[in-house]
């Protein structure tokens, strides 16, 4: 029992799941469909177009002089048959035109055919009475098969309407009676024909409509339809059928949209102007909320029925365009109304966000201008900060160098200690110094400091007096066991006492046991060419050239 339920309950979800994918499905192809129709409505000019020019060919060939009376009777025809559904005015003044040709040819076909063209024409736009009192001056014993079939058709026609319209129910069932009458008698011409003729389908499907058996109708419109060509006014008037049956049998408005749809589009493309699929479609769009396209259609209907002159369809669309119309205006004045609050809104927070741009663009100026300021005194500091371990790495080195000296090693310990202990008191007032303009924000004044050159030429002069008095007071001869070494013209000459020349401070360095030129040139921050050139200079002016350097060594 269980088991059933769950089966039970399992094909109605599949069967709901089912249902939802083809009503979306089905959703989606309308809306192609409804696309598709206004990509016609866009092209209704270019179809109109192309019936001017057959219907200006067509009068070119009246105006033939060769032409006899029948012929024009005959291209006047085919004239009729073009403006039949496009205007109609001309329709009427073409079927006058072929009634006095008939007339003036005393044909009696002629006169009866083009009088049952005119019957037709008035019973189309509604002018009911008059189409009957034509009806009623035509002899049928006389007609043709062809024109007999035609002439009940248009009887049958106009008291179709006539007890549609009726609202006095004697009359309307004395109009239906004469309906049926003239129903009976068609139906005899009809059974005349072949089964699957276009015109035995469309009165039969018309039979079974009468008897409300809509399935049935339902099926000879099948076969009607696969007879009809799209973008004729067969084939809009069979989809126009279909689609108040479909809406009947299957009880929703899909395939009845989609079939006012393809009907509206053959009338577009056949240049049909006495159309309703159009109008038809406005009302459900508008029943169904869709306004904007409600009034687009209705208005192309409007346009259409303009143009054709017909009241019957201006009585139609009467009844829909002001209220349509209406809403569309109601619905436009909210959508205006809703776009300026929006307008309003945005235009506020354009104003806020213009004011918080400029007030961020100008802080990031000031930020950009500060990091700029930072940067520049960061580097400063930093080349500052290594050239001070420069120097201090090349005092490390000499200490280091020295400290082998096993003679000099007690003096060499003392002045170095005593030097590097001044270069730390230095490094600490100048970081003193740095601190406090950072903290005093004195960025301008702490660029001045650092951008001098002036501390490092002080402390290479300090440095160089500092080398050359402890130099010359372990070696106090050396200057002159140096000039020794030297030819006469040769001879270096201090201008002050206890002081080196730079000759003399390279030869001093030698005499440390610092021999490399880079290393001396780190030391007395010179270039390595700068201290090259000197020594090959001092060298060229020595009495023993090539052991000179290693006399310089064992100077004490």
């Amino acid at each position: 029992m269980v088991n059933r339920i769950n089966k039970s309950r399992l094909i109605n979800v599949l069967f709901i799941i089912f249902w939802a994918s083809y009503h979306i499905s089905y959703s989606q192809n309308i809306d192609s469909l409804l696309v598709v129709l206004e990509e016609t409505m866009a092209k209704r000019n270019e179809y109109d177009l192309s019936k001017e020019e057959r219907i200006n060919n067509l009068k070119k060939l009246l105006e033939d002089p060769k032409a006899s009376l029948e012929n024009h009777y005959y291209i006047i025809n085919r004239l009729i048959d073009e403006y039949e559904y496009y205007s109609f005015d001309a329709t009427l003044h073409f079927i006058e035109k072929n009634l006095e040709l008939a007339n003036e040819l005393d044909n009696n076909l002629f006169k009866q055919e083009s009088t049952l063209r005119l019957a037709k024409l008035l019973a189309t736009s509604g002018r009911y009475d008059e189409s009957i009192k034509l009806l009623e001056e035509i002899n049928s014993t006389n007609l043709s098969q062809e024109l007999k079939r035609e002439y009940y058709i248009v009887y049958k026609r106009c008291y179709y309407e006539l007890r549609t319209i009726s609202r006095v129910n004697s009359i309307s069932e004395k109009y239906n009676q004469l309906y049926f009458a003239y129903k009976d008698s068609l139906d005899a011409q009809i059974s005349k024909l072949n089964e699957n003729s276009k015109l035995y389908l469309e009165v039969a499907e018309q039979n079974y409509r009468d008897v409300q058996n809509t399935r049935k109708a339902f099926e000879i419109n099948t076969k009607r339809l696969a007879l009809a060509k799209m973008g004729t006014r067969e084939y809009a008037m069979v989809a126009f059928n279909r689609s108040y049956m479909s809406h009947e049998i299957e009880g929703n408005r899909l395939n009845q949209k989609k079939f006012l749809i393809l009907s509206a589009m053959s009338d577009i493309q056949s240049s049909v102007k006495d159309n309703a699929s159009m109008t038809n479609l406005a009302v459900i769009l508008f029943e169904e909320g869709d306004v904007d396209r409600a009034h687009k259609y209705i208005d192309f209907s409007f346009e259409d029925a303009k143009f054709y002159n017909s009241k019957l369809r201006f009585l139609d669309i009467s009844n829909v365009l002001p209220v349509i119309s209406k809403s569309f205006e109601i619905e436009n004045n909210k959508q205006s109304n809703k776009l300026k609050r929006q307008l309003m809104f945005i235009s506020f927070l354009s104003i806020i966000l213009t004011i918080a741009l400029f007030f961020i663009y100008r802080q990031y100026k000031k930020i950009k201008l500060g990091r700029e300021y930072l940067k520049t005194a960061n580097l400063q500091l930093k080349e500052l900060n290594d050239k001070l371990s420069y120097t201090n790495k090349d005092l490390k080195r000499l200490y280091e160098e020295l400290s082998l000296v096993d003679s000099i090693k007690e003096q060499y310990i003392g002045t170095f200690l005593n030097l590097y202990s001044e270069y730390i008191d230095k490094l600490d007032v100048y970081r003193k110094t740095i601190r406090k303009y950072i903290v005093t924000n004195k960025t301008n004044d702490l660029l001045e400091l650092i951008k001098s050159k002036n501390v490092v030429d002080e402390e290479l002069k300090i440095f160089y007096a500092n080398f050359d008095k402890s130099f010359l007071h372990i070696y106090p001869n050396f200057i002159e066991s140096f000039n020794e070494l030297l030819k006469e013209d040769g001879k270096i000459i201090v201008k002050q006492k206890n002081t080196l020349t730079v000759e003399l401070r390279i030869f001093a360095l030698i005499r440390l046991g610092i021999s490399n030129s880079s290393k001396i040139a780190k030391i007395l921050r010179y270039s390595v060419n700068t201290i090259y050139n000197y020594r090959v200079k001092v060298r060229n002016s020595a009495i023993n050239r090539d052991e000179f350097e290693d006399m310089v060594k064992k100077i004490m």
